[in-house]
């Protein structure tokens, strides 16, 4: 369980607050699409889950997080990384070695992983992620969607409570990126693995979230199911964010008293909320 209790930070140097007021819990095994316009604190979110805020990136921080029950101001980051794995936009960035198999070695060594144990987190990991061909590749010799692959694969094999990205698929086309969203839903409902995605691909964050966390300005404007948070379909537009066209066909069909069910989240709703008024 993570706990955001009136969470405010505010960068050394910076004139507004990051993140301003954040309270709110994310509860163990959920899936959490994060969407937002660019600058509204978004990776600043994942930052404070982790520990990197306040302990890595200084500033004025009120309120307090919890992650399964550990302050992330009391503790360490590298006590918190026990109970929460991430994988960043910068993907070239995060890798540490120059072989797939050396790139999940080196966080199971780092952590302590017992050494009768690693070659089975090992296979696992890669299994996991169905890039078992990939174990003796050089990283610089893979595709975007085969590093970001690597780089889940590195930190579920540190079996964390907890997986935390942010824009996962930046830099994917379509069908690579609807592979990692498909591959993230198959670990949350596989282990229960509490998911959380910064994404800007909102019709992905859709299809697989249960719950949407909109972030605007620092604060928290709407956090609830899909479908609920896609009732706000015109406050979002004026976020700037592109909802789906599903979303917007079922909000005029509401306004013009055509259709009164749930706002459709995937294709499959669209269809069965057209074929009912027609």
């Amino acid at each position: 369980m993570i706990e955001f209790n009136n969470l405010k930070f505010m960068y050394s140097g910076g004139k507004k607050f990051a993140l301003d007021g954040i309270d709110l819990t994310i509860n163990d095994g959920e899936f959490i699409g994060v969407i937002g316009p660019s600058g509204a604190g978004k990776s600043t979110l994942t930052y404070a889950i982790n520990g990197t805020v306040p302990h890595h990136y200084k500033g004025d921080f009120y309120g307090a997080v919890k992650v399964n029950g550990l302050d992330t101001v009391d503790n360490k980051p590298e006590k918190i990384a026990g109970e929460v794995g991430c994988v960043f936009q910068d993907i070239d960035a995060q890798m540490t070695a120059t072989i797939v198999e050396d790139e999940i070695l080196f966080g199971l060594e780092n952590f302590g992983c017992p050494a009768e144990e690693i070659e089975e987190r090992i296979d696992e990991a890669l299994k996991a992620l169905r890039i078992e061909k990939l174990r003796t590749r050089s990283i610089g010799t893979l595709s975007g969607g085969q590093k970001q692959k690597t780089a889940i694969a590195a930190m579920i094999a540190l079996r964390p409570k907890i997986l935390v990205l942010d824009e996962p698929t930046g830099e994917l086309d379509p069908q690579s990126s609807r592979e990692i969203f498909e591959l993230l839903k198959e670990l949350n409902k596989k282990y229960g693995m509490t998911i959380i995605v910064v994404e800007q691909k909102i019709m992905l964050q859709c299809e697989f979230a249960d719950k949407l966390l909109v972030i605007d300005g620092g604060k928290a404007v709407h956090y609830d199911t899909v479908e609920k948070v896609l009732e706000h379909s015109e406050d979002l537009e004026k976020m700037g964010i592109n909802c789906p066209r599903i979303v917007t066909l079922a909000r005029m069909l509401h306004e013009n008293g055509l259709y009164d069910g749930v706002y459709p989240a995937e294709l499959d709703s669209a269809e069965k909320m057209v074929r009912s008024i027609i």
